[in-house]
């Protein structure tokens, strides 16, 4: 659910989480009127966030992700200290939905300009900051209908939201209600999937040899579906190492919404798991280093 960090994959910054991406874009909230002078708002909010005057009591967030108050100022601190401070002056594109007001601006960040979506509510005359966000689709320009076509986005931004959906889904659905109802190591079995992952590479990557199709299987699928980066560094039948900077260890540092209900330990225990089924599924003995901006070593020697 985030919306920026020091350390983005891709140069970027990072989106938050889907579930308040659609609950902005969809949920119209009846607190009361905006005030008439929307410009006013936005001026009195950059002028608090840029004198270090924005506290978190100022901040209302989704009701999904009420307790992330001090997370949320967090983000905004960093884009005080990195957006140019002629930036904060430009009065940004304005939307508003009853009690919503949506403000659009581009900042620099990391070396980039990025569009954010700064959201606010209000609430007996009072604005309160809700959403910061990074991601956001303008359905709102569809005006006829039917309709078949539909504003995109780049395939940085929706490969990220395609990872977060998914873990998201993995944490919050599978691996905590089974953790509570049955124990760890029955939420930790539920995620094996490395007899069906190696079936895939065996079918998919029918020119190789079984255990170099899985490496080659796995370079491809974390690249081109998952979106992470990928570098194959070795592979014979003996041994293989791939480098992946990988978007699940990302969204754990970035999405406000996992790190409240799972410990970074357990987190990491998902992703050890799982590829650890999967490596031995396919012959393979696995050993997974840790490098900064999230970087994963993946080193696989042969085991039979």
């Amino acid at each position: 659910m985030v919306v920026v960090r020091n350390a983005a994959p891709r140069g970027g910054f990072s989106p938050l989480t889907t579930l308040a991406l659609v609950t902005l874009l969809s949920a119209i909230t009846a607190d009361s009127c905006l005030p008439q002078d929307n410009v006013q708002v936005w001026r009195e909010f950059v002028s608090l966030l840029r004198s270090g005057a924005m506290t978190a009591e100022r901040i209302r967030p989704h009701q999904e992700l009420k307790g992330s108050e001090q997370r949320l100022l967090g983000y905004l601190e960093i884009l005080r200290q990195q957006a140019l401070p002629s930036e904060w002056g430009t009065d940004p594109e304005m939307i508003t939905r009853d009690s919503l007001l949506h403000c659009i601006v581009s900042l620099t960040t990391n070396q980039q300009k990025v569009p954010y979506c700064f959201s606010f509510i209000t609430d007996g005359g009072q604005w309160y900051f809700r959403h910061l966000e990074a991601i956001f689709i303008r359905l709102d320009t569809l005006s006829s209908f039917p309709a078949t076509a539909f504003p995109d986005l780049d395939e940085g931004k929706k490969a990220w939201m395609r990872e977060e959906i998914f873990w998201s889904f993995v944490v919050l659905n599978v691996y905590l209600p089974a953790q509570r109802t049955h124990g760890k190591e029955y939420a930790l079995n539920l995620l094996h999937d490395g007899a069906g992952y190696f079936l895939a590479a065996k079918t998919w990557v029918p020119f190789e040899t079984p255990r170099r199709a899985f490496i080659l299987y796995l370079c491809w699928e974390q690249a081109q579906l998952r979106g992470n980066e990928v570098t194959l560094v070795r592979l014979s039948e003996a041994e293989a190492t791939v480098e992946i900077q990988s978007q699940f260890f990302a969204l754990y540092d970035v999405a406000g919404h996992l790190k409240p209900v799972i410990s970074e330990a357990d987190y990491r225990q998902i992703y050890e798991v799982i590829w650890q089924d999967r490596a031995r599924n396919a012959g393979w003995d696995l050993t997974i280093k840790y490098r900064p901006n999230y970087m994963v070593e993946m080193q696989f020697l042969r085991d039979r």
